[in-house]
């Protein structure tokens, strides 16, 4: 059997192998695996995301009269304008409308669907939850609910009537503009 010579090895590593049972370098650590052993958690961050207010309160309706109007009237486009902005473009404000518009016909109640919205809204931004949940809040509140998340999404830059990929290209000719200089460099 061949055994290594001291020489030998030290011609091919700098650094002597690591101690059984512990991984050696540049080897990836899996959690399952029990032969590598040590810790195998990930550093996690250590405080967690600071949640912020909403821009405006859930009774604050009558700051864009216009969309309250709209939500009063006709919520499946408010809903499917907020449904399309938070899923970032994955489904359209039609086909989400259309489908709160079809639960509300059905079982009578959309709230079912709109309040997971309100939830993947909050996670995204990282907004306060309401003392009585997001379910109970588009339960009871569904127009206002409905007003206070158009009015965030507004709040936070999006033109609500144009969509997602509205916005996505208005973000990208914006970026793609060099800006002005006048009475540039001379010699």
């Amino acid at each position: 059997m061949y055994t290594p010579k001291s020489a030998d090895y030290q011609q091919y590593s700098a650094q002597p192998p690591p101690p059984y049972g512990q991984p050696a370098a540049g080897i990836p650590v899996s959690s399952t695996d029990p032969y590598y052993g040590g810790n195998t958690q990930l550093p996690v961050d250590a405080q967690p995301k600071q949640l912020v207010p909403w821009s405006t309160g859930l009774c604050d309706c009558f700051e864009d009269v216009s969309n309250c109007c709209l939500t009063f009237w006709c919520p499946c486009i408010t809903f499917g304008r907020i449904a399309e902005i938070v899923d970032k473009g994955a489904t359209s404000c039609g086909a989400s409308g259309a489908l709160y518009t079809l639960i509300a016909c059905v079982i009578g109640c959309p709230c079912f669907y709109s309040c997971f919205y309100r939830a993947k809204m909050r996670q995204q931004y990282s907004l306060e939850d309401s003392a009585c949940g997001d379910c109970c809040l588009h339960c009871w509140c569904e127009s206002c609910a409905l007003c206070q998340e158009y009015r965030e999404l507004k709040f936070r830059g999006f033109d609500m009537v144009i969509g997602w990929q509205g916005n996505v290209e208005k973000q990208n000719r914006e970026v793609a503009m060099a800006p002005v200089v006048e009475d540039g460099m001379t010699r």
